[in-house]
Order: C-alpha cells, then sequence, then structure tokens
C-alpha cells in the first residue's frame, strides 16, 4: 500500500526545512538556479587593468616639468595631414540657423 500523497509532501516539507533547500511541490520555476549563481560584476571589474595615471594627467599635475607627448604630437600631424588632403572631420554646426543654412532651407 503506497503512502498517501498528504504524507509524501509532508515529509518532502521537512526534508526541506532540515536541508535548507525550497519547498517547491508544484514545480513552479522561480529563478533560484539564477539567483545562486556567482554576480558577475567584480569580474567584470577586474578583468580590465586599474586606471593609472596617464600622461595629461602627469602634465596636468606637473606644468613647470616640459613633457612631451610623442603620440598625441603623431595624432595631431596625422589630423592636419587628413586635413590638408580635405578626409578630415567636417566642421560642427552651432545653431539652427547654420543646419538649415546647410541644408539649403531658409526661413
Amino acid at each position: 500500500m503506497p503512502p498517501a500523497r498528504e504524507r509524501l509532501l509532508a515529509l518532502a516539507k521537512v526534508s526541506c526545512r532540515i536541508f535548507s533547500t525550497t519547498f517547491n511541490p508544484n514545480n513552479i520555476r522561480t529563478g533560484n538556479k539564477i539567483l545562486r549563481q556567482r554576480l558577475k560584476g567584480p569580474t567584470f571589474l577586474d578583468y580590465y587593468p586599474k586606471r593609472v595615471a596617464t600622461f595629461k594627467d602627469l602634465k596636468r599635475s606637473f606644468p613647470m616639468l616640459q613633457f612631451r607627448d610623442v603620440e598625441e604630437e603623431s595624432r595631431v600631424r596625422d589630423v592636419a595631414a587628413k586635413k590638408f588632403r580635405g578626409k578630415g572631420a567636417p566642421k560642427k554646426i552651432r545653431t539652427k540657423e547654420e543646419a538649415g543654412a546647410k541644408k539649403g532651407k531658409k526661413r
């Protein structure tokens, strides 16, 4: 004679209380699997290196020293060369009137 369903549920409830597990007799999805997982935020933060002093920070901190940023000078030279050839970035539009004039609209 098999035990009654109520007795099995009561046994499962007591077992869950003893072993600190979730009592879920209807097998409803609860999301516990996701909530038990380790948080990913600290791992993502550790992946990228911590920001240390940059070249600009050093220049700002010690204005009396004459630092020379070779990479920045090279970048500025490249931008100037592109602009000379007509390949540079377009000028920024500052007002709505200029935007209308660029598109051919008159107000």
